[in-house]
């Protein structure tokens, strides 16, 4: 998965120009508190002096955000201001190019901020969130309610006819304009000031929800005493459990916790039934325990107020108002394609149970099959069918040889090339920097990638950030500068990072979203990279990794850490003889929570909800059977409760649909086809968001996508 949770909480609170945006905010002199900041220079409030602009990490203090955040929003203000005195008429350069070049100063410290924040916090950074969540929202409030610039706006918008505009001038007119629409310029005095109260309560119970998400995370930790209940665990994650709970002051124990590298092996290879239950409950529980830390008055919450703010907004629910915006359009339309996909994965997840409890009932297990066994019976049966144990696999995806991999992938197909520097600061020690050239020889980007996991410090899961996004306004040409970030299982004093199949593939989707953001070539910051339509920006990450799945790319990039020898060839067949195995219960765990987001935000009523009445409610609906889960239930949802992706998480799959037809471009012709590549390349990956993304598509594939592909993909046609 994969998503870009810094960059989405960042969006969440800013303006509809693209940028963070408030008004009436104090200067930094009169709330910068009295710390180490105020004897230097803030470096975060100036150019950064450094190889290629990167951020000065090893000169920010945690203390610095605070007062940078404020000033930078003083300084937008100011810009802000200097656009609506102007006497001169309102036109495209002083009026919507203007605005979209406002706010440099808060948008770099945000990007810096929320970037860190999401990979390595601490009791100060999170203070600093929760501080600034209310104060971002109240600034993006009071531009996009600004009625004088959305007079300038609208004037400009309004002859836009008449104007002798570029496509993209044209295309940043309209969004420029729309967002305005959609922040509620249009609104009466009355509605704006609920509108403002709306935005500002949602974004402070979106920071809470998040923290209480963290807290819940961290508190949880098992310690298993006895080496057989640890099965079949690699011995790489067994001396990594071994070091936590020696870290912890617990020797000769093993530590497990609820972060994916930690519960997912546990659960894969345990035969300990009480301990996988144990665990998973932890997981599946968090924000829905009735202690300080329970989610569910905020989900209850948010859900009424998103619904209060679409009627504000003119449409009768949420989804309504978002889709609106995206390449889907209405709940109607992303619901007839999820529904045609539900209906085959969950036969197939179906077929898959019954498998599974039969071999349970044959290990000697009772009763039925429980979701906390699902993962250790797959793994059994996968071994009887293909006679494949991912454990075999492990010591063939080093995380350097992948990362290796992903960059030849690139290079063989866009030309691109990698140096990895050593001179960049960086948040943390784990990071790797690289500077990226392409085909000619020229300057691309910088790339960070974060490889770690750090309970209590990274959040879960794996995204990409952009520290500096690409534009190129009057011949003044900025390179982007990206972070991907993951929670791989850190080196042992022993072994090195030894990744599963499923987490080499998550380095490559990352990597494409990358990929997105370094090739990003358009004129300007808020139409670059990937800032597209929600059902769009996972298409190019899960485009990128087919490749990594295909057995010409295994041959290259699968080698045993230890002798260097490739991977076998029959280990290969076997991998992609299993490819499709298990694919019920993927798409229906997914699927399940993208339901379950819909369900939330098609709702037309501000009537609080039981949300564990409500969750409940939603899986019978759609007839989840009882040994899934959703991949999120509501007290852990960050995706839609504290990330950009409320009545969006279906977009994974709307994206899967657009990538596994785009992947067939390349399948027709040649898995590493230049010309298809630099197709790809020109069409989708350099636009960004400056035309609707199914023109994107269009003007790349030559046709609309099919769902074929998607299905015959997952053994499901």
């Amino acid at each position: 998965m994969n998503i870009r949770y810094a960059v989405l909480v960042l969006l969440a609170a800013l303006a509809g120009c693209g940028k963070p945006t408030p008004q009436s905010t104090p200067s930094a002199t009169e709330t910068e508190p009295a710390n180490v900041t105020s004897a230097r220079e803030n470096p975060l409030l100036k150019p950064f002096d450094t190889p290629f602009g990167v951020p000065p990490f090893d000169q920010i203090k945690d203390a610095d955000y605070l007062p940078a955040f404020r000033a930078a929003m003083a300084r937008h203000n100011a810009e802000i201001d200097a656009i609506t005195s102007n006497p001169q008429a309102a036109n495209f350069d002083n009026s919507i190019a203007a605005l979209d070049r406002a706010g440099s100063d808060l948008n770099r410290v945000a990007s810096v901020f929320f970037a860190v924040n999401g990979a390595n916090a601490n009791d100060t950074t999170r203070t600093t969130a929760k501080t600034m969540a209310p104060e971002l929202s109240q600034h993006r409030s009071d531009i996009t309610l600004n009625h004088a610039l959305f007079a300038r706006v609208k004037a400009v918008y309004d002859q836009r006819k008449s104007l002798d505009l570029s496509a993209e001038q044209q295309r940043l007119l309209e969004e420029t304009h729309k967002r305005f629409v959609r922040s509620g310029a249009n609104l009466s005095d009355a509605d704006q000031t609920r509108l403002r109260e709306i935005n500002t309560e949602l974004s402070s119970l979106s920071e809470k929800f998040g923290d209480n998400l963290l807290q819940e995370t961290k508190a949880f930790e098992m310690y298993v005493d006895k080496r057989e209940d640890l099965g079949d665990l690699p011995e790489s994650l067994v001396a990594a459990a071994a070091k936590a709970a020696t870290d912890k002051g617990h020797p000769g124990q093993w530590l497990f916790t609820l972060p994916r590298p930690s519960i997912n092996p546990f659960l894969q290879y345990s035969p300990n039934r009480e301990l996988r239950k144990k665990i998973f409950l932890g997981y599946a529980m968090r924000g829905d325990n009735n202690n300080e830390h329970d989610n569910k008055a905020i989900e209850a919450k948010m859900a009424a107020l998103r619904v209060e703010r679409a009627k504000l907004m003119g449409y009768p629910s949420h989804a309504a108002f978002v889709l609106s915006d995206n390449m889907a359009e209405t709940p109607a339309k992303a619901l007839a394609l999820m529904d045609k996909v539900w209906k085959p994965a969950l036969e197939a997840a179906k077929r898959e149970s019954a498998a599974f409890e039969d071999m349970m009932h044959q290990d000697g297990g009772k009763g039925p099959l429980q979701a906390s066994d699902w993962r250790y019976y797959a793994e059994k049966v996968r071994k009887a069918r293909y006679d494949l144990d991912e454990n075999a696999l492990r010591p063939y995806f080093e995380v350097n040889h992948v990362r290796d991999c992903a960059f030849e992938t690139a290079h063989r197909l866009f030309g691109i090339t990698f140096k990895r520097l050593t001179n960049l600061p960086t948040w943390h020690p784990d990071q790797q920097t690289f500077e990226v050239f392409d085909k000619d020889g020229s300057h691309l980007g910088i790339l960070y990638m974060d490889f770690f996991a750090r309970p209590g410090a990274k959040r879960g899961g794996a995204w990409m950030n952009a520290l500096r996004t690409q534009s190129d306004i009057e011949g003044h040409f900025v390179h982007p500068i990206v972070t991907t970030n993951f929670n791989f299982p850190p080196p042992t004093a022993n072994s090195p990072s030894l990744l599963s199949f499923t987490e080499a593939s998550t380095l490559f989707h990352e990597f494409g979203h990358a990929l997105h953001g370094l090739f990003s070539h358009v004129h300007y910051e808020s139409l670059a990279g990937t800032n597209t339509p929600r059902d769009f920006v996972e298409f190019p990450s899960q485009v990128f990794e087919n490749w990594a799945t295909e057995p010409e790319v295994l041959r290259y990039y699968a080698k045993h850490y230890k002798t260097g020898a490739v991977i076998p060839e029959a280990l290969v067949k076997k991998t992609q003889d299993a490819a499709k195995f298990n694919q019920g219960f993927a798409t229906v765990e997914y699927m399940a929570a993208a339901y379950l987001d819909m369900d939330w935000h098609t709702l037309t009523t501000t009537k609080l909800q039981d949300p564990e009445a409500f969750e409940k409610a939603s899986m019978a609906k759609i007839g989840l059977i009882p040994q899934i889960l959703p991949r999120y239930r509501n007290g852990y949802f960050a995706h839609i409760f504290s990330g950009g992706y409320s009545a969006g998480y279906y977009a994974y799959l709307w994206s899967e649909v657009l990538d596994a037809d785009a992947f067939q471009a390349f399948k027709e012709t040649s898995l590493f086809d230049q010309a298809t590549a630099q197709k790809y390349r020109d069409e989708i990956l350099s636009k960004g968001g400056t035309r609707p993304g199914m023109e994107l598509y269009r003007a790349f594939r030559g046709r609309d996508p099919k769902i074929e592909p998607l299905l015959k993909r997952r053994g499901l046609l």
